[in-house]
């Protein structure tokens, strides 16, 4: 079995897919299998487990959906006989809308089911009868719980993207999920990252998988550009923001990754204010319609920036992406590969520009330690502004370098062990005269608004 995966492989033909596929393939434009395709399709027709590292934008999802539809054939029965699970609804969609692409040409039943939803349209779809499911886990447990889904059926269960759901804690569903499933099953596990926990879980549910590694894992897309800018301060990264998209030819589409929700929403607002182009943000607090409708924009061209938090890193499908900006230093170190693998997609050249303070070097030198490369530190062009940092923003950022001095030396005292209580008296005088130095977000919270 193994040899055939080490047969040369030139066009999705050698793969021996049937003729609905390969017209499939044809229509949608891929010229010629993708390093994980070629390695993971012959494996997987051949019945193998998969434990399969590769990069997003490296062709993975094709990698096991091709050998599922020839598997799964056409429509039969009336519950589903594939399941893959996805961390995020946009990675379910994602995933979706691929399957219809390739199964364009079957009668294979196929349907997606996610939360930010009511399940009633969902549960409907499933009662029709559905050969593959592609689902979240906590959607996936609550229907099932709810009697709704039937899973005795099912002999393909594919988990994408595993990393990221150990990450946002779906371990629990997805170990009731195994425990209802039929044993004898075929298992694929893909992941951009191999973490203690993914191995923990490849462990407990493949059987003698046969591994599959297109890179190294945790390594960056070699078609991508790194830079470092390692700015002082909040309002200067937002200077230097505006200094780059001023550059309308080259930063024509993109992604800029924020940490939190108020920082997403804050810098979409301020790129709106500026009017440098049609801008949108998704995050965890939007709705689920105006988060696909925001991806469908952005992914026609009508959007020329969408500002993100790293709930939707792995949920872009865009082949031209020209730059992914981190505005944040992610602090789930492996999300910088998932991040920047929004950009070089499909062998195409993209740009990955991170700005970061005092405080976020510290991650910063975790993630290269990961991604086993330097990011290349650039010096901050002439014509940016370097504002003061506000005191707020300085102890805070004070406080989270103790923090991290603390982890790599517990017995460190830090600079507000002894000196706690003048810094404070400190903090409190300047809020009570209203020093000015307020964070640069308070300031244009509120138009014309004044401190006393």
């Amino acid at each position: 079995m193994a040899e055939e995966a080490e047969k040369e492989v030139t066009t999705f033909e050698d793969f021996k897919l049937n003729k609905q596929l390969l017209n499939a393939i044809a229509d949608a434009g891929y010229e010629k299998p993708t390093p994980i395709q070629e390695q993971a399709i012959p494996l997987i027709m051949a019945g193998h487990d998969i434990l399969g590292i590769a990069q997003t934008g490296t062709g993975k999802t094709a990698a096991f959906l091709l050998p599922l539809l020839m598997k799964v054939k056409y429509a039969q029965g009336e519950h589903p006989r594939a399941l893959i699970l996805a961390p995020t609804r946009e990675l379910v969609m994602q995933i979706e809308e691929n399957i219809t692409l390739l199964a364009k040409y079957t009668d294979i039943r196929h349907t997606a089911i996610y939360g930010g939803l009511g399940p009633k349209t969902q549960i409907e779809t499933l009662n029709k009868g559905v050969d593959i499911l592609v689902a979240t886990p906590k959607r996936l447990m609550e229907l099932y719980f709810k009697g709704e889904l039937i899973l005795k059926d099912l002999k393909t269960l594919i988990l994408d993207e595993a990393d990221k759901m150990m990450d946002m804690g779906f371990m629990p569903q997805i170990r009731h999920l195994l425990e209802v499933i039929p044993r004898k099953r075929q298992n694929l596990l893909f992941s951009a990252t191999m973490p203690d926990k993914v191995v923990e879980l490849s462990e407990e549910y493949l059987e003698f998988p046969t591994r599959v590694e297109v890179t190294l894992q945790a390594t960056p897309v070699e078609t991508v550009t790194h830079v470092l800018y390692q700015v002082p301060n909040l309002r200067t990264k937002i200077e230097l923001l505006e200094h780059l998209i001023q550059d309308r030819e080259t930063f024509n589409r993109v992604i800029i990754f924020t940490r939190s929700k108020k920082n997403a929403e804050s810098v979409s607002k301020f790129l709106e204010h500026r009017d440098y182009g049609d801008v949108r943000a998704i995050h965890g607090n939007k709705g689920q319609n105006t988060r696909i409708n925001s991806m469908e924009a952005f992914k026609g061209g009508a959007v020329r920036f969408l500002v993100a938090t790293d709930v939707a890193a792995r949920g872009i499908d865009v082949t031209m992406v020209s730059h992914v900006i981190n505005f944040d230093v992610p602090l789930i170190y492996e999300d910088y590969v998932h991040r920047i693998g929004r950009t070089g997609r499909a062998e195409n050249a993209g740009a990955a520009i991170t700005f970061a303070t005092e405080a976020e070097m510290y991650h910063v030198h975790k993630i290269e330690e990961i991604i086993r490369m330097k990011i290349p530190v650039v010096m901050m062009p002439a014509e940016v502004k370097t504002f003061k940092t506000p005191f707020d923003e300085q102890q805070e950022m004070a406080r989270d370098v103790d923090r991290q001095k603390r982890r790599e030396n517990p017995d460190f005292q830090g600079a507000f062990h002894e000196k706690k209580s003048r810094h404070k008296s400190n903090f409190a005088k300047k809020r009570k005269t209203g020093d000015p130095k307020d964070s640069y977000w308070q300031k244009t919270k509120k138009k014309g608004s004044k401190k006393k």
